[in-house]
Order: C-alpha cells, then structure tokens, then sequence
C-alpha cells in the first residue's frame, strides 16, 4: 500500500511530498519527492490522549475507540481506577480484554489509589502485591496517578512500595497533586513521579516544571478546562507538555478529541511542530507507547488530513489498517459482556430529612466551578421549613446526596450552590472515585425519584422534572458504562443533558461531569463523601452547620 502526501517529519520539523510504503502493519519505505505540495493533503503522526479514563465516556475500550479514531486519535494512555474502585483488579483486566477487539492503541496504568482515601466506601482495594502484579503485565505500562499526594509527603509505607515497584518495573509514575506548590511539590516529584495533569493555574504549572516535572499535562475535558491557563506554556516548554483530556462524556467524544487542542493551539499562534510534539510525540516517547511516528520501520499508524489550518481528518490508520475515513469510524460496533456490583435499597424521601437544630449560625455549603475540580467553601444562613433544613432555590443553595451503592448504608447529605437548577434533581453513579450514587435536587420527592431511578437501573445517570416524570441512561457496566452503541449513547446523553439544562434550568456547561466530580475527596475544598462532607483542605470530616 503506498500513500503520497505532503509528509510531516515531526523530529526534523520538516515538511516533504512524498511516498510511503507500507508491508503488513509497518512502514517499509519512505521516498521524498521534493518539498510541500500546494493543494495535496498532509499526513503526520496520530494523536495521543495521554491521561484518560475511558469509563468517564460511559462507553467500554471499545467503543471509545470507535469514536475518537474519527478524530485522528490512536491511542490513548487509559488509567482503569474507576472501574477499579468498583470491581478491583477484575476490572482492570475487564478493561484490557474489552480493548484487545479492536487494534487501537490502549496503554493502561495500575490504579495507584484504589480506594482513593479511607474517608469513603468503595467497591474494591488494590493492593500493594496486586499494583506489583499489574506492573508485571505488558499491557500495563505505568503507574496511574499518585492522588495520595499526602500519603507521598508523609513517606506511607504502601504508597511508597506502589512507587518503588513501579521504579523496579522501569515504567513511568503519573502525578496527581492540585495546588501543590514549593517545598511540598519538590518533594513529591523527587519521588520519581514524572506528570501532573490537575495544574489549573500558569503559575502553578511553570513551578513544578522548575522543581523538574518532566510533563505537564494540559487538560480540556468535559468539566475541567485548563487549556486556556496553561497553553502560554507552549512557547517554552513544548518539550515538556502533553494534552488530554482525563474525563470527556460521550457527547463532547463525539464532537472531537485531541484534534480540537491542537485547532485551539495553532489558532493562538503556536508553532506547529511545537504542537505537534505535546499531542502526538511526548506520549510515545514518556511511556513508550507501540505507536508509530511516521519513520521507516515504525508501526503504521498515521493520520491524514485536508490541510494544517482547519486540520479536518480525511483518514486514520492504525498498523496499516483504515480505520475512519471521512468522519466515519470504520471500527466495528462491537457488544460487551456486563459486569457490576450493586447492592442498594430504594431511597425513600424521609431518608432525606435533615432536622434543623434550635440554634445554629451558619450553613456550610459546597460552592461548584463550571470548568474547574476545585470548589469552595461558604458559610451562609440555612433555610429553614417546618423544622428541617431544605434546599433553596431562590439562592441556588440546593441539597446534595451520596447512597452507599455497596451495601446498606445512612445517606450522606449536604448542600451545594451553583448548580442552577429550580426544579427536580438528577442522580449519577458515576461518582468519582468510589461511584457510589450521587444526587443534587429541589426537594426531598425528586431527589428519591432520581435516585431510585439510577438504583432499578443498577447504575445510570438520571433526571426527574418537578412533576416527577424521570429519564434514565442505563450504565449496567460496573455502573459506569453502557453497553450499547456509543453514538447512540452520545444521543441519549445529548438528550439528557439538554433535559437539565432547560427543563431543570441548570447553568453548568456539563451539569453530570460536575456532579461526578463533587465525591473526589482528594481536590479541595470541600466535596461530599457516603460518609459525610469531607473538607480536602485538611482530609478531616467537616460539620455540615456551626451551631451556637
């Protein structure tokens, strides 16, 4: 099979027409012709998502891979922790087998922080000996994110063995540490751990680059938007940059990958081969992916595309093999065996009362951030109904639930502000990291129907209107993922979302991932655990009113 283009030598920073060969599933010959070719369309090295959680997309390895090669993505460096949280290693290795149908590029980690703290209820625990038998395996090829920046700082003697047998291993240790900063994030990168894709400020990103991270991940998914902030690095620091996107519902899969970071970067200024190197080098060459960057010898995988201004992809290969052509995945719509572990008894709404105390002095209330992880804390007066405090949607201030989903258990209730919404509630099980079910609502009645709606489903993200008419998307895998079409779970996603937005009136961009990411305990400030409101600030429990 032979191509010719005008071909980007993304190491030379060179473009040339000219000829490829490929044998099988490699390039065997690469002839250059002359120099770039007005009008004839460009092949360069595929894209790479170099720190993903592939059940965030609600779809299994397979089917993400079916969507995102429409985009010119090859490969992805997949961290398996959610659906670790609920099923431990079984899901690690459910995850691996699901993605050996399809010849896309999966580089999976070993979860590092399965549960993520000791302040939550998860499904499973992930030792120290099975993160060494994880690290043996050839399609492990990293240790996943350290989260446990704390446990890192205080030298915990698990925490310090999953890292030392990633050392052992040769193979590359992901960072977690948002707002880290100075002596603590020196130490934390002595450690060994080479990336840290949680950096939402420039300043915050430029230090640790200083104290020698080697990578910086720069993420845009479908809550977290850190592109803006830190792209400024690319004119420096190319070398020393990736792109991601770490969480990105089916919708937005569907609209684009890591080809709309590279559009977004090159419409700023950046030089393309500068770009080039964050999306599509780095990854390969930081985790020794088995991908190819159009050299003689290299595994076939490449993209083409229409010209390096609107960067439209025309085709993607994977070792010499077509698979999307023109906006069509040419991958194969493939069905998944369903794994879960669910126990859980309907919600009823008395569950849910919260008895105001005689005296109090003030509320504290998780303040969201559309486009951050990180949220604040506010103290403000309670509305009070009949002896219970209620939610209040004339302030936004709105009751925010976490059931146990493992096994019977109190409901864990707090309130939140910014979620916008002046009816009704949604509910998820996709709850970071544990994925025990999570809820935000009016009223005690709607919030019950959500919840009990994703409880019959065993697993879901639901909505119910004020009057009680509900949707549901089913997510039967583990809770998490669909087993069905992804495109048509991106269409009942759309569907769902557009429900909360002007049914329920939320303002988020992405009113789910939000919610998904209001359990993770390990990003401050305040967040809400089944056990209760956790301040990450201090990883202690906090009151949910101050009294007199």
């Amino acid at each position: 099979m032979r191509f010719t283009a005008n071909l980007l030598n993304v190491f030379d920073h060179i473009i040339s027409y000219a000829e490829i060969d490929v044998e099988d599933t490699r390039i065997v010959n690469i002839s250059i012709l002359g120099g770039e070719r007005v009008g004839a369309p460009y092949v360069l090295p595929g894209f790479i998502d170099a720190h993903v959680h592939i059940e965030s997309s609600m779809l299994t390895p397979a089917q993400f891979a079916r969507l995102s090669v429409v985009h010119g993505t090859v490969g992805t460096v997949s961290d398996p922790h959610e659906i670790g949280n609920v099923l431990g290693v079984k899901g690690v290795e459910y995850m691996i087998e699901d993605s050996r149908r399809v010849p896309f590029k999966f580089c999976f980690g070993a979860p590092s922080c399965v549960p993520a703290t000791t302040f939550e209820t998860a499904g499973a625990t992930i030792s120290v000996k099975e993160v060494r038998q994880l690290l043996a395996l050839k399609e492990i090829g990293y240790l996943a994110e350290m989260m446990n920046f704390p446990g890192v700082l205080n030298e915990a003697p698990e925490v310090m063995m999953k890292i030392q047998w990633a050392n052992a291993f040769n193979k590359p240790i992901d960072g977690h540490a948002p707002g880290l900063r100075g002596e603590a994030a020196k130490k934390y990168i002595e450690t060994g751990i080479t990336t840290d894709h949680e950096c939402f400020t420039y300043e915050e990103a430029f230090e640790k680059i200083q104290l020698g991270l080697e990578y910086v991940l720069i993420r845009e998914g479908s809550a977290a938007k850190n592109f803006e902030a830190l792209i400024p690095l690319m004119a420096q620091y190319s070398s020393r940059l990736m792109f991601c996107s770490d969480d990105k519902h089916p919708d937005n899969l569907v609209d684009g990958h890591i080809n709309q970071l590279v559009k977004r970067a090159l419409a700023k200024g950046y030089k393309l081969f500068d770009v080039l190197r964050a999306a599509c080098v780095n990854p390969v060459l930081h985790y020794r992916l088995p991908v190819g960057l159009l050299r003689e010898g290299d595994s076939a995988d490449f993209i083409i595309v229409d010209n390096l201004h609107d960067f439209t992809v025309l085709e993607t290969y994977i070792n010499g093999e077509k698979v999307a052509d023109r906006g069509t995945s040419l991958l194969p719509d493939l069905r998944s065996p369903i794994v879960n572990q669910f126990d859980c008894q309907p919600c009823q709404a008395s569950d849910l009362a919260i008895p105001a105390p005689s005296t109090f002095l003030s509320l504290r209330v998780i303040e969201a951030l559309d486009g951050q992880l990180i949220t604040n804390l506010l103290e403000v007066p309670a509305r009070v109904e009949a002896g219970y405090i209620v939610s209040d949607t004339e302030r936004d201030i709105l009751k925010i639930a976490v059931i146990n989903r493992y096994q019977p258990a109190p409901v864990a209730i707090g309130f939140i502000k910014n979620f916008g919404l002046t009816q009704g509630a949604l509910a998820s099980s996709v709850a970071h990291d544990s994925h025990n079910i999570i809820a935000v609502g009016c009223d005690d009645e709607s919030l019950a129907k959500a919840i009990n709606l994703v409880i019959e489903a065993q697993g879901g993200v639901s909505a119910v209107d004020g009057e009680g008419s509900g949707h549901i998307l089913s997510l039967p895998i583990a809770g998490l993922m669909s087993d069905k079409d992804g495109y048509e779970v991106a269409n009942q996603y759309t569907a769902l979302d557009s429900f909360v937005k002007q049914t329920l009136n939320s303002t988020l961009a992405s009113p789910f991932m939000t919610l998904s990411f209001m359990g993770l305990l390990v990003i401050p400030s305040l967040k809400m655990s089944d056990l209760g409101l956790f301040d990450g600030s201090t990883f202690q429990f906090a009151k949910l009113y101050s009294e007199n």
